[in-house]
């Protein structure tokens, strides 16, 4: 059964090829969030290599709760892959857990932003997902 708590704020995990890349994000969303949000990083593969770790991401996801649920952005192909085992094999041990259709860093910051103000998980992932229309030109 999936628990929620809809006085807290969701968290949000960044799942990445690179442990360096999820680390640095996290650290740029948590600083624009202002530290009430639980931002974490679920980067690189086995060992420490280049790559995604199913384990990686599903202890990412049960430290990121407090009870609001989990948003989840990906950078490429494995990772999303990854994610999806997670969520589908029900590794997140009952964490209220989405996987957004987002633009890794885009979305990790408009996410950060929401869940700052008091978005739910689901205003939480449409920002993220929102972010695809930010424009640079």
């Amino acid at each position: 059964m999936l628990r929620m708590d809809r006085t807290a704020s969701p968290g949000i995990v960044l799942v990445s090829h690179s442990a360096a890349i999820a680390e640095g994000l996290a650290a740029m969303a948590a600083e624009v969030a202002g530290g009430d949000v639980r931002i974490v990083a679920a980067g690189g593969g086995p060992g420490d290599t280049l790559g995604t770790d199913g384990g990686r991401v599903a202890e990412a996801v049960r430290e990121a709760d407090s009870g609001a649920g989990v948003v989840i952005l990906a950078d490429i192909g494995s990772a999303v892959l990854s994610v999806r085992a997670v969520l589908n094999d029900g590794m997140a041990d009952g964490v209220a857990a989405v996987l957004a259709d987002a633009p890794l860093v885009e979305g990790a910051i408009a996410a950060a932003v929401t869940a700052s103000v008091g978005g739910d998980r689901e205003a939480v992932r449409a920002a993220a997902e929102d972010a695809w229309n930010v424009r640079k030109l």
